[in-house]
C-alpha cells in the first residue's frame, strides 16, 4: 500500500445501481499479447492494454531484457525477435503469477543468466511443477531460496531435449501456458509434444492462450494420448509473426463485479468490451447469473444484465457448481451466495489455494464475518447465507480480487475495505467505477 492509499475505504449500503462501463483492458489478454509480441519477428501495436500493477510487471521484464516498447498515443508498439537482445537481468515479477509462469519458460531457452524475485507472498507460490518439466529440455533453472519456490536463477540451458514434455495439469493452466508459448524457442528442428498429466485445471485460460499464439501466426495441435490425457502439439519451425495492429479486450473477469452488481440491484448495467465474441474463459460467468434469475443480453462486445433486483424482494437461486473452468469469477459467486435463497456449493476450487493468497482460507474468513455459515474444504466451499447481513470490516490479504468481489456486500449492509490499494494489481480505479454506477441520480 502506497503513502497515498487510504488504509481503508467505506461503503454504506448500496441502494441504486445503473448504467453503462467500458470494461478496461484484459489482463489475461494483455500479459500474453505482451509476451508474444516480443517474442515476434515484426512490430506490433497494441491497444486497449491494462495499465495496472500486473501488467507493468511483463513491460518492465521486457525492458529489462531489451525489449523495443515505444508509445503510439494510447497504444503501445513492441519491436519483437526471437532472442531478448540482453542476456542477463535482474527481474522484479511483484506478485504476478501468470508474468513468472510465463517468463520463466521463455527464458529458461534465451541464453542468458536471468534472477527472478517477487514480492514476499510469490516467494510462496510455488513453481516446482513448471521447472520440472522445463528441465528434461534441457532448462538449467536454481532456486535461489526454499526448493520448489521463486525467487529463481536462469542460467543457459543445456543442448538436450527429452519428448514429450510432461506438465502437471491440476496445480496451475499457468505452467502449461508458459510452455506452450515458449514452444516455438524449442521446435527447430522436431516438433514439440507437451502432456498434461492429471486434470487440467481453468482450461478456458489453455484455449485462450492457444488463440492468441494462433493470432501471432503459431498453430498448436490438440489431441489425446492413448490415456484420454490432453496433448499439444507444435510443428518444426514455427515462428511468432507479428499481427501489426492487436486490440486487446475488456476484462471478463472484472466484469463480474459489475454484471453482479446489475444481478442484485436491478440495473441495467451495460458493459462495453466483453460480448460473445470474447475469448476469455470468464464471460462464462454470464451462465452462472442466468441461472440464479438474472436476465442477460449480449452483443458481440457488450453485455446487459437486468434482474428484480433485492428491493423488489427477488433472491438469486441457490447453486451448486463447478468452478474449475472459472476460478476467478468463482469468487464474485461466492459473495453473491450471501443473498441466495439457500445454501450455495462452489466445487472443484482447489487452485484458489495458491493465488495471490489462500483464498479459500480468505473467502471462509471474511464470509463468516458478515454473517454466513461457512465450510470449507481442500477444493470446495459451502456458503449458508444469513437472515440479514451483518456490518463488517473486510481484510482483503493483499488481493485485488477479495476488495473487489466484496464490495458487493455493500448491496446489503455497510462494509469497509481495508487496503483498497490493492486493486491497483489489475484494476485501479476500480472503487471510481463503483461509484459512478451506484450514486443514486438527482430527483427534481
Amino acid at each position: 500500500m502506497s503513502a497515498s492509499t487510504p488504509p481503508f475505504l467505506d461503503l454504506a449500503p448500496i441502494r441504486f445501481a445503473r448504467g453503462e462501463l467500458r470494461l478496461p483492458g484484459s489482463k489475461s489478454v494483455s500479459i500474453r499479447a505482451l509476451l508474444l509480441a516480443a517474442l515476434a519477428q515484426g512490430e506490433t501495436r497494441l491497444s486497449g492494454l491494462l495499465d495496472s500493477d500486473d501488467t507493468r510487471v511483463m513491460r518492465e521484464a521486457l525492458k529489462a531484457c531489451g525489449v523495443s516498447l515505444r508509445p503510439d498515443g494510447d497504444a503501445l508498439r513492441v519491436g519483437g525477435a526471437s532472442r531478448f537482445p540482453i542476456r542477463e537481468a535482474d527481474i522484479f515479477v511483484g506478485n504476478s503469477g501468470l508474468s513468472v509462469r510465463t517468463l520463466v519458460a521463455v527464458l529458461a531457452f534465451m541464453d542468458g543468466r536471468y534472477r527472478l524475485s517477487g514480492v514476499p507472498r510469490m516467494h510462496e507460490r510455488p513453481i516446482g511443477d513448471l521447472v520440472d518439466a522445463l528441465r528434461p529440455l534441457g532448462a538449467q533453472i536454481g532456486y535461489l531460496q526454499n526448493e520448489g519456490f521463486p525467487p529463481l536463477l536462469i542460467e543457459p540451458s543445456r543442448a538436450r531435449s527429452v519428448q514429450p514434455v510432461r506438465v502437471r495439469g491440476d496445480a496451475s493452466s499457468q505452467f502449461l501456458t508458459g510452455i506452450l508459448q515458449s514452444a516455438p524457442l524449442l521446435a527447430r528442428e522436431h516438433d514439440l509434444v507437451i502432456e498434461v498429466e492429471g486434470e487440467l485445471i481453468s482450461r478456458p485460460y489453455i484455449d485462450l492462450s492457444i488463440a492468441l499464439m494462433a493470432r501471432y501466426g503459431v498453430e498448436v495441435q490438440r489431441s489425446l494420448t492413448p490415456a484420454g490425457a490432453p496433448r499439444f502439439t507444435v510443428a518444426a519451425g514455427a515462428r511468432y509473426t507479428a499481427p501489426g495492429d492487436f486490440a486487446v479486450e475488456g476484462d471478463a473477469s472484472s466484469a463480474s463485479y459489475f454484471l453482479a452488481l446489475g444481478a442484485l440491484m436491478g440495473g441495467p448495467i451495460h458493459l462495453r468490451g466483453m460480448g460473445r465474441a470474447t475469448l476469455q474463459g470468464d464471460v462464462r460467468f454470464v451462465e452462472v447469473l442466468t441461472a440464479m434469475g438474472a436476465r442477460v443480453s449480449q452483443g458481440e462486445d457488450w453485455t446487459e444484465v437486468t434482474s428484480p433486483g433485492l428491493a423488489a424482494g427477488f433472491r438469486p437461486a441457490a447453486f451448486d457448481t463447478d468452478f474449475n473452468h472459472i476460478p476467478d469469477a468463482a469468487m464474485t459467486a461466492a459473495v453473491l451466495a450471501l443473498f441466495a435463497d439457500g445454501p450455495c456449493v462452489l466445487r472443484n476450487i482447489g487452485s484458489w489455494r495458491v493465488k495471490e493468497t489462500d483464498r479459500i482460507a480468505a473467502m471462509a474468513a471474511e464470509l463468516s464475518k458478515l454473517g454466513a455459515t461457512v465450510e470449507a474444504g481442500a477444493d470446495f466451499l459451502r456458503v449458508g447465507p444469513p437472515p440479514a447481513l451483518r456490518p463488517a470490516t473486510i481484510d482483503t490479504y493483499d488481493d485485488h480480487r477479495m476488495a473487489m468481489c466484496f464490495s458487493l456486500a455493500a448491496c446489503g449492509t455497510s462494509v469497509r475495505i481495508n487496503d483498497p490499494g490493492c486493486v491497483a494489481k489489475t484494476f485501479p480505479d476500480y472503487f471510481a467505477q463503483l461509484v459512478t454506477l451506484t450514486r443514486e441520480p438527482l430527483t427534481a
